[in-house]
């Protein structure tokens, strides 16, 4: 379900977001991020992931998601329960004027993907990232770190 700006800006700033990340591991134990290009935490290297939608069953919205973030078919069963998370942001999609709240399912997958074939919609650019890099780098947000 998609939301007109004005009902959607109230949404963000009346109640969380409910959203699923995705901890994208390849066999070399590297992990994929995605450079931000839209408002929360954009311009730095982040988890691919994204918000549920109403009525959307938790199972529905992971497959939707990889499809949609990764173009590979994963099912929820295939990944690694993180936990909850919350994510605070000081802007919004559409903004500065209103502070964005993510109760954010992370999940954990291992999987090799071709980054040449991946959505360019919400990151501009992919990368593989050590971890320990990954964790030093100050261009990676601090919510993706969160995950290792």
């Amino acid at each position: 379900m998609y939301l007109d700006k004005r009902t959607f800006t109230t949404v963000i700033d009346s109640t969380p977001l409910v959203s699923i990340d995705l901890l994208v591991e390849n066999s070399q134990g590297q992990v994929l991020l995605g450079l931000r290009n839209n408002r929360p935490a954009q311009g730095f290297w982040f988890v691919p992931g994204g918000r549920i939608r109403k009525n959307e069953k938790l199972d529905d919205a992971f497959e939707r998601l990889c499809k949609e973030e990764l173009g590979i078919e994963l099912t929820r069963n295939q990944a690694e329960h993180l936990g909850p998370f919350e994510h605070f942001y000081d802007d919004f999609v559409f903004g500065e004027e209103v502070s964005t709240h993510y109760v954010v399912l992370g999940y954990k997958i291992v999987v090799d993907i071709d980054m040449t074939a991946l959505p360019q919609k919400q990151h501009g650019q992919y990368q593989w990232f050590e971890k320990q890099v990954m964790l030093q780098d100050e261009t990676v947000h601090i919510h993706s770190k969160w995950y290792i």
